[in-house]
């Protein structure tokens, strides 16, 4: 999955696939969460967003499945 970097104060980077709905966001922090079931266009709306961790605190966190991914 291709990482897109984004300008962020919490998120450093997001990675989607579309075939999957699988979405993959690192923090700055270190941490990487891979959250399942994620619509095109709620991806599209992070990456639109002007605030990319305000957008993922009310539309992503706490909404969907996710799991602890790798670096």
């Amino acid at each position: 999955m291709i990482r897109t970097s984004v300008s962020s104060s919490n998120l450093r980077s997001v990675g989607y696939d579309v075939t999957t709905h699988t979405l993959e966001i690192t923090f700055h922090s270190g941490g990487v969460y891979v959250y399942d079931s994620v619509p095109t266009e709620v991806h599209a709306g992070l990456m639109s967003a002007p605030s990319h961790g305000r957008y993922f605190d009310r539309h992503i966190k706490g909404r969907y499945a996710f799991r602890k991914g790798m670096a």
